[in-house]
């Protein structure tokens, strides 16, 4: 899959006003995380494996 046929998600806790958010698209081995304010921009790849650590710190 590239990057072009990726389905973003902005984060539910994004207000619309512009503020600091992320979009997330999920593949079957890899996440992609990216600046919804740039969605041309740079763009962040992580192993599930990773991605499940960091979600998982992030919630205690």
């Amino acid at each position: 899959m590239s990057t072009e046929q990726l389905r973003w998600f902005k984060s539910s806790h994004s207000d619309g006003e512009g503020g600091a958010c992320v979009e997330v698209a999920a593949c079957a081995a890899t996440i992609h995380v990216r600046d919804s304010k740039n969605t041309d921009g740079p763009m962040l790849t992580f192993a599930l494996t990773s991605w499940a650590s960091f979600v998982s710190f992030t919630q205690d």
